[in-house]
């Protein structure tokens, strides 16, 4: 037993001092990786959406854009209206149905057309006239005439009051007329 008492002190001494040994003798170790990953793969592309216009008289045209980084992608569409392919085809539809000085009309709205009948003698219609009335009514209200005509500002410079000068016998009357009111004194 007595062995056996100092073995059962030792032997936990033992192991007491091997864990002090580990714990004290343990570093921490750090590793450093590097490296350069090389991919031969490009990013997915974002794709813009095709508007398809199979009938070419619908007067609208397409338009879609895409834009793409490494994250994010982005795309829209949209459609914009044709004004003029609007007009062709209303006064299109208008002489077709017989209304031929509407079907005009709706052509003059177009500054070039506005022009090129005024050029050619042959004015656009105003509000149901035709002709020589007609161009006096463009002439009396230039406001009517299309924006970016350049008829529009020789309509308005003629339509402008024009500034009136006295005669030498009208300056002489305004002269005597305020002397009087401001002096009270009647001269002449």
């Amino acid at each position: 037993m007595k062995y056996l008492n100092k073995f059962s002190v030792l032997v936990p001494l033992y192991i007491m001092v091997l864990l002090m040994g580990i714990v004290l003798n343990s570093n921490a170790e750090t590793n450093t990786v590097s490296s350069t990953v090389v991919t031969n793969s490009t990013p997915p592309t974002a794709n813009a959406p095709s508007v398809i216009n199979s009938n070419s008289d619908i007067c609208k045209v397409g338009v879609g854009s895409s834009v793409q980084n490494n994250v994010l992608g982005f795309a829209t569409g949209y459609v914009i209206d044709d004004e003029l392919c609007q007009q062709l085809k209303l006064s299109r539809s208008l002489y077709g149905y017989g209304m031929k000085v509407a079907a005009v009309s709706v052509l003059c709205q177009d500054p070039r057309v506005f022009d090129a009948m005024t050029d050619a003698g042959t004015p656009c219609p105003y509000q149901g006239s035709i002709g020589a009335e007609a161009q006096e009514g463009w002439e009396k209200n230039p406001e009517d005439v299309p924006e970016g005509s350049r008829y529009k500002i020789d309509y308005v410079q003629a339509n402008k009051p024009q500034s009136k000068e006295f005669t030498d016998a009208q300056n002489a009357a305004l002269f005597k007329t305020m002397f009087i009111i401001l002096t009270g004194i009647v001269l002449f």
